[in-house]
């Protein structure tokens, strides 16, 4: 069964329409093929509207949908022979990031990214992709792996933020994403990083530094969420929907203010209506961006990937 945004109501009725209407027709008691394609037709007109005026409130929720490809998907998707490394090699294996070798085009890579779960069990096991310092410090490790042995870097940016309780402090959250973030910046290899639905704060930044920086159309980046700004400057979240407006988080916000270099188009109706299809665009983008990097020399990636961020703002 679907699950549906509230914006989405009037597409849910029209298709529920449509299943039931096939149905009957399946039964045979009845010619109703061509209600059945009037339907069909109104519901996809609506579904086209409907997506291409979304406001910065519903991408956040569509980012956020719960049928969303999440990172196994991706790897499983766009990735050959993906062999997970485990560990910060120091305190545990946070399971909010995830990496490991693998083949993107036939090319080898290091391929890390956030794991939020897709049932109860796999949101709390990866902690709905809010990594710990020793998540940031796996990720620090992957990245000096690809540096020594030469190997080109993706990262997909999928989280909340990173985890703010009171252990993650003890451990040093902000120590971690700091070095985290430079060790992106001092990468002699290309780093391609790609917010393939939240992109939260320090904790998507972490992993995001990169040369070049792609994101999903229906993707959502911002400093904090727009529930927590609307706290801070409202004293309540129920002004999120102005506070995602004020933000500019969208893909095509941040695309005009240089943030982000690519938008990677998704299937009509968001990525969980579309998995495949989401998952084959990343990866045709993946591919053009990683051999638009190849050949060049580590000094120039990290040059390049300075004046890339000095230029913001």
């Amino acid at each position: 069964m679907k699950t549906y945004l509230d914006f989405e109501k009037p597409i849910a009725e029209l298709e529920t329409r449509v299943a039931e209407l096939r149905e009957t027709a399946n039964s045979g008691e009845i010619d109703i093929d061509a209600e059945i394609e009037r339907l069909e037709a109104k519901s996809d007109r609506l579904l086209k509207d409907t997506y291409a005026k979304l406001t910065p409130w519903q991408k956040t929720q569509v980012a956020r949908h719960a049928e969303r490809p999440h990172f196994k998907d991706y790897v499983a998707g766009i990735a050959d022979d993906f062999l997970p490394l485990a560990g910060d090699r120091a305190f545990a294996d946070d399971q909010a990031i995830v990496g490991g070798l693998a083949r993107i085009g036939g090319r080898r890579v290091v391929l890390i990214g956030h794991e939020k779960g897709d049932d109860t069990a796999s949101r709390l096991k990866h902690n709905f992709g809010m990594a710990k310092p020793e998540g940031y410090r796996k990720a620090i490790r992957l990245m000096q792996l690809a540096d020594r042995f030469g190997l080109p870097m993706v990262s997909l940016v999928d989280t909340p933020g990173a985890f703010p309780g009171v252990q993650a402090e003890e451990r040093g959250q902000a120590e971690a994403i700091a070095r985290s973030t430079e060790q992106c910046l001092a990468l002699g290899v290309p780093l391609v990083s790609v917010i393939v639905g939240e992109g939260g704060s320090g904790g998507a930044v972490a992993i995001a530094a990169a040369n070049r920086v792609l994101m999903f159309e229906h993707a959502v980046y911002s400093v904090i969420s727009p529930e927590g700004c609307a706290s801070i400057l409202w004293r309540t979240a129920d002004k999120a929907a102005d506070a995602a407006e004020a933000m500019r988080i969208t893909a095509a916000d941040l695309a005009g203010l240089g943030v982000v270099d690519r938008i990677v188009p998704e299937p009509l109706g968001g990525a969980h209506r579309d998995p495949a299809g989401a998952i084959t665009n990343l990866k045709d983008a993946l591919v053009e961006e990683l051999d638009s990097l190849a050949g060049q020399s580590g000094d120039e990636l990290r040059k390049g990937r300075r004046a890339k961020f000095l230029a913001i703002g």
